[in-house]
């Protein structure tokens, strides 16, 4: 059994610090500690609740800085992009406390004159929660705000190379006024963390993971009648039709494509172009990644900075061989880069099947399969074609067509002319073998509630 963690700069492959993991005592210590904090936190008014997030939405602001360069040391992610996170944390919570009141409302159907029905959002209790690298905060945030503002107590099991991350979360919640405990980090191993399901005061799990080990955890807490959520990632088509307007649609693809070094659940992994202007698309896109900046992400004027772990790396690198050695065609990168960090070029193929790694799974790094379609019906089919289901991109000139075909795309999200993206005001989640359930919006503040019926009859 491990005893602690380390924590690993990935642009230079320089040890950052070490971190202890909690053996069974000192988990015991963490559950109880939000329990208790539930027991007061459930029963506070919304007021309270939304005055916390706010000094929250503060607090992050106030240590933006050294937050965004934490982030960026862990994993890698451009401090400009880092920057940026951090901003669309404070956002996020800013957004629950304004909307807070409306979002837990009651709601009163309409039970005509057989007496009084009232349908209120009560919090269930101490949830559990398993959360990637790729977003050391928003990943975290976008899951806790929702849950806590409906009354609910967080423990957070975050990813190995981000607890630094991890615990200056836990002092943003502590400095924020919260009840102490309320929101703790489990950081332990993998059977202690998954034990915590069977414990009753641990009432559910939300997951950001791999299938694997989403459908392990799903079942265990089936094992026990617990409710899951699960976010799973995806390989998202980004299609691209005839009528497209180009130069748009070629700039949201980069982005969507090699954002964060390609590594985000909803990044455009499967680039569907259709075959008449198959061409010149793949033409300008191969030339837009070509400029794409590489290096140090603690500058600036960097674009794109390392990718979060050398494993991760040499996954990637070993799914684009595998594809090549089906018959896809390398355009552009496809070599591990000499040097220290776990740095990967833009990597861009073409003539790509659906049977290739590069499609069939999930290619969490900076690499873009694009593939052509002969129709918009074509699109959507290729689209589909894939075991993951969480979102899609659909571009095209005429709009009221592409709302229309949207609804035949197998995913839990659809932008038209527009690149995937989380937001608070809307759900995310996914169809397939993506997971199920949302966060975000209302829904993702009611997942973990009881929605309680109180019918008063006179």
């Amino acid at each position: 059994m491990r005893t602690e963690a380390i924590s690993i700069n990935p642009a230079t492959g320089a040890e950052i610090a070490r971190y202890p993991m909690l053996d069974g005592p000192a988990l015991e210590q963490r559950v109880a500690a939000a329990s208790v904090a539930f027991a007061d936190w459930r029963t506070s008014d919304i007021k309270r609740r939304s005055q916390a997030f706010r000094r929250l939405a503060d607090t992050l602001d106030a240590r933006h800085e050294t937050l965004a360069r934490l982030i960026t040391l862990e994993m890698g992610k451009p401090i400009t992009a880092a920057r940026a996170e951090v901003d669309k944390c404070a956002w996020l919570a800013r957004w629950y406390a304004d909307n807070l009141i409306d979002l837990l409302a009651d709601e009163t159907p309409d039970v005509g004159g057989d007496g009084q029905a009232v349908v209120s959002y009560r919090p269930l209790g101490v949830v559990l929660a398993v959360m990637p690298w790729n977003f050391p905060l928003w990943q975290v945030l976008r899951a806790a705000v929702p849950i806590m503002c409906a009354g609910n107590g967080f423990l957070l099991k975050h990813a190995d190379n981000v607890q630094g991350s991890a615990w200056a979360l836990a002092e943003c919640f502590e400095a924020a006024g919260f009840p102490p405990g309320l929101f703790g980090v489990v950081h332990a191993d993998r059977a202690l963390v998954t034990g915590l399901l069977a414990d009753p005061r641990i009432v559910g799990v939300t997951v950001t993971a791999g299938v694997t080990a989403g459908a392990a955890l799903a079942s265990e807490a089936g094992r026990h009648i617990k409710k899951s959520l699960l976010e799973l990632g995806g390989s998202d088509p980004f299609i691209v039709l005839a009528d497209a307007d180009l130069d748009r649609a070629v700039a949201a693809a980069i982005d969507a494509r090699f954002q964060n070094c390609g590594q985000v659940c909803i990044a455009a992994k499967r680039i569907i172009v259709a075959a008449p202007i198959m061409e010149a698309f793949v033409a300008r896109f191969v030339e837009a990644a070509r400029v794409i900046r590489i290096g140090d992400p603690l500058d600036p004027a960097t674009d794109m900075g390392p990718m979060a772990r050398v494993r991760a790396r040499a996954e990637l690198d070993d799914q684009v061989r595998r594809s090549v050695a089906m018959g896809a065609r390398v355009l552009l990168g496809g070599e591990i880069p000499d040097g220290p960090g776990s740095y990967y070029p833009p990597t861009v193929l073409v003539g790509v099947t659906a049977d290739m790694p590069v499609c069939a799974e999930e290619t969490f790094g900076p690499v873009a399969a694009i593939m052509s379609a002969a129709d918009a019906e074509d699109a959507v089919r290729i689209g589909n074609d894939s075991v993951f289901g969480l979102s899609a991109a659909l571009w095209t000139a005429d709009v009221e067509a592409g709302t229309r075909l949207a609804l035949h795309i197998e995913a839990g999200a659809v932008f038209v002319n527009g690149m995937s993206a989380s937001d608070p005001r809307v759900p995310i989640g996914g169809v397939k073998q993506s997971g199920y359930g949302r966060e975000l919006s209302h829904f993702g503040l009611r997942e973990f509630c009881n929605a309680q019926l109180r019918w008063v009859r006179p």
